[in-house]
């Protein structure tokens, strides 16, 4: 005979007040208790309400099953079988189940910041004409919302040592690698690359200073038309060396795959405006394939395949639930508001991105294709790609420190439940739940190398170690500086309006100006990207857990160091950034939230 007393307490964050019928049911591994309506015990939910204590008696004698559990799970939680990865299945917003739903706090929160961004940025570009004729319109709209990096960007957007360091660590940092072998489509020479005379490529790759950005993955996709005008999407080749001052320097640009007389090769020794309006043309392929590829794919679309898996595959008891589950917070219902607000067709990615429509899904299709497991994990991405040794790369610097950390939280977790390989092997729920993410997340693509089970401890705290790190600090490095990197529009064009140059000699100023995209296209992704960097109020960061999911003495201690590790690394990130121009703060555990909830 086993008593158990529960206290129900209200959250004191804004607008935490429900007035609904609330049930509580004691779940454990033998049984489980008959819901219980507890208006009984507390009459009102507002924010702050403690509850009288509620008694319950041999509460958990009648039997149940695991599997019954799933079972009603998986008809809660089914699989859109279409589209790229697939999905949760959701008619409307009002079908999603209430446990994933955005607090009334967070949907108030983004109602309020999206209409206050679209509206102030709105109002001024109603009073402008559809093009800007001068950079000083441009900076009107940034001084409605301006960052302390938005503001350093409009100062150094021209400069060369600028636009090699965001391939390091601005929005898209899993892009550049190492080249130890010119790509047979990108024709250089040491005069055009070197004209002093003081450096060979031969010999700058031999000493690992040459590093490409190739964005194949662009090549011919469908470009969007705006307000009735074709967009313009490149697919570049970029070359970079890194100079004696530790510096990422552009030394070629090639705006096309294939390489033809139409399609000059541009360099630092060319005339400003050409080189300035091939680095803008860069930059905004940059902008179209991140924000589908490092940002929806790898982060968003990842997530929401392990959060459903998870939903359906493991009951609540298991460990893997409790470990996982703070990281799945609002991760579908986001991506539920995503595919249908900007994704869709119509949606608001197709109003001010030249990728939009036909030409978004082409790219989708083509990054998961070219998606590997290794490639998300970080320790295995930063050695295929060659950065090991890169300076100045803090991307790299605060992810290794991230996931090893992550890392150890994971493998002594697990340890404590699963003692063997055998044990592993034989727990059909985890099982399940990878086979799932196989199946429906990568589309049972064998070539991606994500496992298809697990076979031993160490394969399955790797995976987890990954699934972590993807759903917070991945998520976060490449999503929360998008205002920061692009509330400048020069130095992130969501679109290009006019076609590239098929000669060099003839841009000037104007020229930039006209294939800028139009005013009202700047406004729509400005106040778009300014509301996805936004937090809210009730964002819960990594390693806080608000909602206790285990209960014995040794996971607990070890969410105790879990969150010590990340307080020391969070200072030493602020110690290094006092000494930068340009902070880091990405990766800063005080601002990297549990999940993709934004």
């Amino acid at each position: 005979m086993v008593d158990y007393e529960v206290i129900v307490l209200t959250g004191s964050l804004g607008f935490a007040t429900t007035f609904d019928n609330i049930y509580i049911k004691l779940v454990g591994l033998n049984g489980s208790s008959k819901r219980k309506c507890l208006w009984s015990s507390m009459p009102s939910f507002y924010s702050g309400a403690l509850s009288e204590p509620l008694k319950k008696k041999n509460s958990l004698l009648a039997k149940y099953s695991r599997q019954e559990e799933l079972e009603k799970q998986q008809q809660v939680y089914c699989w859109e079988k279409e589209g790229i990865a697939h999905c949760m299945k959701a008619d409307n917003a009002q079908s999603l189940p209430y446990d994933i739903r955005f607090s009334l706090t967070k949907t108030a929160e983004m109602t309020y910041i999206s209409a206050k961004g679209l509206g102030r940025l709105g109002l001024m570009g109603m009073l402008q004409s559809n093009k800007f004729n001068c950079i000083e319109d441009i900076k009107q709209l940034l001084n409605v919302h301006k960052t302390q990096v938005s503001e350093y960007v409009s100062k150094h957007w021209k400069e060369d040592a600028f636009f090699g360091y965001q391939f390091l660590n601005g929005t898209n940092p899993i892009l550049i690698q190492r080249c130890t072998q010119l790509p047979n489509n990108l024709s250089v020479t040491d005069e055009t690359v070197f004209p002093d005379g003081q450096h060979n490529l031969a010999e700058e790759m031999e000493k690992g200073n040459i590093f490409l950005c190739d964005y194949k993955i662009l090549d011919e996709v469908e470009s969007n038309t705006i307000n009735g005008n074709k967009q313009f999407l490149m697919a570049p080749l970029v070359l970079l060396w890194k100079n004696n001052a530790d510096q990422l320097m552009p030394v070629a640009i090639q705006l096309k795959q294939k390489p033809t007389k139409d399609n000059p090769i541009f360099y630092p020794s060319d005339s400003e405006y050409d080189w300035l309006l091939a680095k803008t043309f860069v930059r905004s392929a940059n902008f179209n394939l991140y924000e589908l590829n490092a940002h929806l794919l790898r982060t968003h679309l990842l997530a929401e395949v392990f959060a459903v898996s998870l939903l359906r595959n493991l009951p609540m008891v298991h460990p893997l639930y409790k470990l996982l589950i703070p990281h799945t917070r609002y991760t579908l219902n986001i991506n539920f508001l995503a595919r249908m607000l900007l994704i869709s067709k119509g949606g608001t990615f197709a109003k001010f991105t030249s990728s939009g429509g036909e030409g978004a899904l082409t790219i989708l299709r083509r990054s998961l294709t070219s998606l590997t497991y290794s490639s998300l994990c970080i320790p295995d991405d930063i050695e295929e790609r060659g950065l090991k040794d890169v300076p100045n790369f803090y991307y790299r610097d605060d992810g290794l420190q991230l996931w090893e950390i992550i890392n150890r939280l994971v493998k002594s977790t697990l340890a404590f439940y699963y003692k063997t390989d055998a044990e592993v092997q034989e727990d059909t729920e985890l099982q399940n739940w990878i086979k799932e993410i196989f199946q429906y997340g990568f589309l049972s693509q064998e070539t991606t190398g994500i496992p298809q089970e697990f076979s031993t401890m160490d394969e399955m705290v790797k995976f987890v170690t990954m699934v972590i790190f993807t759903c917070s600090a991945q998520h976060s490095a490449v999503n929360s500086g998008q205002y920061d990197f692009g509330g400048w529009m020069p130095n992130s064009p969501t679109t290009m309006e006019l076609p590239p140059p098929k000669e060099k000699g003839t841009t000037t100023e104007k020229t930039i100006l006209d294939a800028f995209p139009s005013v009202n296209t700047t406004v729509h992704a400005m106040s778009t990207v300014w509301l996805l960097s936004k937090q809210s109020s009730d964002s819960i960061f990594l390693g806080n857990y608000p909602e206790k999911h285990f209960t014995e003495r040794f996971p607990l201690l070890k969410i105790k160091e879990f969150q010590e590790e990340l307080k020391k690394l969070s200072a030493d990130i602020k110690a290094r950034n006092s000494r930068l121009d340009l902070p880091y703060t990405y990766m800063d555990p005080e601002v990297v939230e549990n999940s993709v909830s934004i």
